[in-house]
């Protein structure tokens, strides 16, 4: 018995492999610990930036990026999106019901001016200077609402050719990251106090781990602000992406008109049973969770009954969490491709940070 159990024993203990995502989470701990420790020796340099600029070396320093780019790959995507998350969801214990409130409607008609004329200023102009497939609306997409995260819910449902998508991804995350660096130097200049300069940032950057590495340097009001405006964009991706979908299967009822035997959507033909059932997989929730969470969290705080100490261990840990989202976000820049992606696509980019930019400052000026 002894001798056939201990073989078994052993062909389990050698099949049992970690989870694939453990390599990359364990690796934005460490970044995360290597941000604190930056910031600790120079207390200037926040520890999300820290951590976003970690992120990018590791990603292209000769020891690690066989790491990075391999087997610690999928826990820093993880990272990347779902800690991100929960970082933002604790972020609603920072904010009451008043603070939301105090936005003012203004301040989302603002916002839906800039996201308008950023969609489709740049879409248009994409056009005009003739580059390929899906690129303009791509573009146009993650400028607008909410950088990588937003192409790819507008990819799905358009079927765009993946070259399309990973240049539009490449322009958007390097502006961006740029973002962080440089938007903090211009508060000053352009004369934004700290909840100015949040509501900017909030309505001129495209990703959310982007908004908060930004605007966390101008303190807790900017952030708080910042994140509320990102909110409200994020919430238009819903809107955008079913106006999308209802023009794809327009598009695919004139295409099977004409002689198609089924419904063809972006060059795939399919039966009508088959698409709808894809179409509705393909669709993100009427409001994406994380944001209820952090609407829960609003209303949570507002009720005060939350004690100092939970408050501040919340407070903490939104903050680590933060940071290992962004040494992940950072850790998926690849420069090398970016010099890749051909001057008309660099400009469009360019056009559309600044049409974003100074948008979103004119309406913080009317809406302050």
């Amino acid at each position: 018995m002894t001798l056939t159990a201990a073989p078994g024993r052993a062909r389990q203990a050698a099949g049992w492999r970690p989870p694939a995502t453990s390599y990359g989470l364990g690796l934005a701990v460490a970044g995360v610990a290597a941000a604190w420790g930056v910031h600790r020796l120079l207390p200037a340099v926040p520890l999300l930036t820290a951590a976003v600029v970690l992120g990018i070396v590791a990603a292209h320093l000769p020891g690690a990026r066989g790491l990075v780019r391999g087997v610690c790959r999928a826990g820093l995507s993880l990272a990347g999106k779902r800690l991100m998350r929960l970082g933002i969801v604790l972020l609603g214990l920072k904010l009451s019901l008043n603070d939301v409130l105090g936005l003012g409607w203004a301040t989302v008609a603002m916002v839906l001016g800039v996201v308008a004329a950023t969609f489709c200023g740049t879409w248009w102009l994409g056009r005009r200077m003739g580059l390929r497939g899906d690129q303009p609306l791509l573009i146009a997409t993650g400028y607008s609402i909410c950088g990588a995260s937003a192409i790819g819910a507008v990819s799905e449902v358009s079927d765009s050719d993946e070259r399309d998508v990973a240049t539009s991804v490449a322009l958007v995350t390097l502006c961006g990251t740029l973002a962080i660096a440089v938007l903090p130097l211009l508060q000053h200049p352009l004369g934004l106090g700290d909840a100015a300069f949040g509501r900017w940032v909030g309505a001129g950057v495209h990703d959310v781990g982007q908004v908060v590495a930004t605007a966390q340097t101008a303190g807790p009001a900017a952030l708080g602000d910042a994140v509320l405006v990102k909110l409200v964009r994020v919430a238009l991706l819903a809107p955008l992406v079913a106006v999308l979908a209802t023009s794809v299967r327009a598009r695919g009822r004139v295409k099977r008109t004409g002689g198609s035997g089924g419904q063809e959507i972006g060059g795939q033909e399919t039966g009508g049973q088959e698409t709808g059932g894809q179409e509705a997989k393909r669709r993100p929730p009427l409001v994406p969770l994380f944001v209820l969470g952090f609407l829960a969290m609003t209303a949570l705080r507002s009720t005060d009954v939350l004690s100092t100490a939970v408050l501040d261990t919340a407070a903490t840990a939104q903050e680590l969490l933060l940071a290992a989202a962004l040494f992940g976000l950072g850790s998926a820049v690849h420069l090398p491709s970016l010099t890749r992606t051909g001057a008309r696509v660099a400009a469009l980019g360019l056009c559309a940070w600044v049409v974003i930019a100074g948008a979103s400052y004119g309406g913080v000026l009317l809406t302050t």
